[in-house]
């Protein structure tokens, strides 16, 4: 049924995406899928990386335990961005077009006020994907 999945990250937030990566890995496991783990980070040093070189090495070790766990093929896709805030929908809604995702699988929290003013990233790119996008709370 899918061929590919995407599920964006944020390494920063590992905790929050367990629900959402065990249920990528399951449905690709059962249909023989490829995840493609994608982040949107940027050139400035954070808590997880000095570059954006060097999160896209940590994101790329993060899809290859995950796939030795579940036993499934799984690449990283790391985005560079000047402004990753700004920029993280858009460059996820490229993303989706250029691995040729037919599945988005994300990780997301729970609304709050905020929502009502901004969209979260999850309500998003359920908006405006053009491929099935499973948001997970």
């Amino acid at each position: 049924m899918f061929s590919k999945i995407m599920v964006p990250v944020d390494l920063a937030h590992r905790d929050a995406l367990v629900k959402a990566v065990d249920l990528a890995c399951s449905m690709a496991r059962d249909h023989k899928a490829e995840i493609c783990f994608v982040s949107v980070s940027g050139e400035l040093p954070s808590e997880i990386a000095r570059s954006s070189a060097e999160y896209g090495e940590k994101l790329q070790e993060f899809a290859d335990r995950i796939a030795e766990e579940y036993g499934i093929s799984a690449k990283a896709l790391n985005l560079a961005s000047s402004d990753p805030q700004a920029e993280v929908d858009r460059k996820l809604l490229d993303a989706i077009e250029d691995i040729g995702a037919d599945l988005v699988v994300m990780a997301s929290h729970q609304p709050g006020l905020m929502e009502y003013i901004f969209s979260s990233h999850g309500g998003y790119i359920a908006a405006h994907a053009r491929v099935s996008v499973f948001v997970v709370r």
